[in-house]
């Protein structure tokens, strides 16, 4: 993880509020605000180092740095806090609402205590997932079964009128009586021409619907 550069601080003061407790022997860099809540407090022990920039703030309870503890530059802690003997926050680190053990090692830029954001169980994103996919299916299921209702419901007018018709040949017209042949005596009287003397030819009935 990319951390910001750590800026020279130019205010060397320190500033302490509220109700602070500092041992002498702590020693404290440039620039750290050290600030207590009504009805709170900070405790600082023997030893312990506090790097420039660093900001601890006690809200609705005790921040506590035991002896021996070191903090890093620019770390903020926040809260009800206990850094126990010996433990060490790497610089830009956030603490909030939380205790370090004893000899606890932060490395920098860590975030300690965040319960704002909450990570979904990879388990519970699959299962919505694989449930709204599901939803979409059923949804083009059923879409694809109204449009082929709908398409059968247009089609059977012309199949019952199909049907009607196979029911009832007397109403077609050309099923009980003789298909005309148009131009059959004109045919007749050619032949006739070409070939007098073929009774055969002769023999074809004149038809006269011409």
């Amino acid at each position: 993880m990319h951390l910001p550069l750590l800026q020279p601080i130019s205010n060397n003061d320190i500033y302490i509020t509220g109700d602070v407790s500092i041992d002498a022997s702590a020693a404290i860099a440039p620039g750290v605000i050290i600030q207590a809540d009504p009805d709170s407090k900070v405790i600082i022990g023997a030893g312990v180092c506090i790097g420039m920039g660093t900001i601890l703030h006690a809200h609705k309870g005790t921040l506590e740095v035991e002896a021996g503890a070191t903090i890093g530059a620019g770390v903020l802690v926040v809260g009800n806090v206990k850094i126990a003997t010996h433990a060490c926050i790497g610089s830009l680190t956030t603490i909030w609402n939380e205790t370090v053990a004893p000899n606890q090692f932060v490395v920098a830029g860590s975030l300690i205590g965040d319960t704002g954001r909450q990570i979904a169980d990879s388990t519970e994103v699959v299962a919505e997932n694989e449930s709204a996919t599901n939803v979409a299916t059923e949804a083009q299921e059923e879409l694809a079964s109204v449009n082929t209702k709908d398409a059968t419901s247009l089609t059977v007018p012309e199949n019952q009128n199909v049907d009607a018709a196979a029911q009832n040949p007397s109403e077609s017209p050309h099923i009980n009586g003789a298909v005309p042949i148009y131009g059959q005596a004109s045919l007749n009287r050619l032949l006739h021409t070409l070939f007098p003397h073929n009774k055969s030819l002769n023999s074809l009935p004149e038809n006269s619907s011409e």
